[in-house]
């Protein structure tokens, strides 16, 4: 299984929702079609995509609290699908944060514009700070 595949396959599909604006069961069963991968890494994949679908606003919302003279709407479609794959991931608990990060900027690095891996960078360290600080208040 290959982790970086399955994230990879959620911003892809994560950008074709936000282009197309239509989150049909057509559409998402002939993406799983055109994009074949091993069932371990399609099920991290779906489990992604699952968790951000169970509750896309609280995504966002994260994402557009630590935006600095930027609006989530007029961001890069790409780091835009970046981002709420990495924060979907973060509010899973399933992987370590700094994981998250590191796996977000390769990403990025990949499919990204030149400032896209400082950017999401440093959104996803301010998410990343904020859910541990919940994650100490619970704790207490």
């Amino acid at each position: 299984m290959s982790r970086r595949k399955s994230r990879e396959l959620v911003m892809q599909y994560l950008y074709q929702q936000d282009i197309q604006d239509d989150s049909g069961s057509g559409q998402a069963r002939e993406f799983w079609q055109r994009n074949r991968a091993d069932s371990d890494t399609e099920e991290f994949a779906r489990k992604l995509l699952d968790h951000y679908w169970g509750d896309p606003a609280r995504v966002d919302q994260l994402i557009t609290e630590h935006l600095k003279n930027w609006n989530l709407n007029r961001m890069a479609i790409v780091d835009r699908n970046i981002l709420r794959m990495a924060v979907s991931e973060l509010l899973t608990r399933l992987t370590p944060g700094p994981v998250v990060i590191d796996e977000a900027i390769e990403i990025a690095r990949k499919f990204g514009g030149d400032e896209s891996k400082e950017f999401i960078n440093g959104v996803l360290d301010a998410v990343c700070r904020k859910l541990q600080g919940e994650e100490d208040q619970e704790q207490a």
